[in-house]
């Protein structure tokens, strides 16, 4: 079959697409967007999730079919003001909470959509948040640092910081 949807702002296809093919197939391999990571294949990990039509999912759960007529945005869909990094991937960096990187594009994701419906999120808004996201290297702390860092940024932030331009040092 063929899957018509707009991912990341642009409208995208791609055909083949079987039945049983999950929608994190159909970004990774087929869209070449391989931002949202396969790990656990059973919506656990959380490493895999994207917006759909505005909502955060699990992309190895959803059906690539599903996908047709809608709005995917994945973590290359997410840039600041000036198409570099954003205040939250930029909080990340600058924190340290960043290490192997498996688990780094569902977290973004989920502390994107967390600062999207919370301004000033406490300590226990940002772990409920986050409850579906695992990750094995960091241990958490820097990652609600970087949270913590990312709220109290105004969203043009990331822009002023060489590492968030395009082309600058990463």
């Amino acid at each position: 079959m063929r899957v018509s949807c707009r991912v990341n702002g642009e409208q995208r296809e791609a055909d083949g697409v079987w039945p049983g093919e999950s929608l994190l197939y159909l970004l990774r391999e087929r869209l070449g967007l391989p931002g949202a990571k396969n790990a656990c294949e059973q919506g656990e990990c959380g490493s895999c999730t994207v917006y759909l039509d505005g909502l955060p999912v699990c992309a190895c759960l959803v059906a690539g079919g599903q996908a047709q007529g809608r709005e995917v945005v994945a973590v290359e869909g997410l840039t600041g003001p000036d198409g570099g990094l954003d205040r939250v991937q930029h909080a990340f960096l600058q924190a340290g909470a960043v290490q192997c990187g498996f688990c780094t594009p569902g977290l973004i994701v989920a502390v994107h959509d967390l600062l999207a419906r919370v301004s000033t999120p406490t300590d226990a808004d940002i772990r409920e948040a986050l409850a579906g996201n695992l990750c094995r290297c960091t241990g958490y702390e820097k990652i609600m640092d970087a949270v913590r860092s990312a709220a109290a940024m105004p969203p043009s932030t990331a822009a002023a910081c060489p590492a968030s331009r395009p082309g600058g040092p990463r």
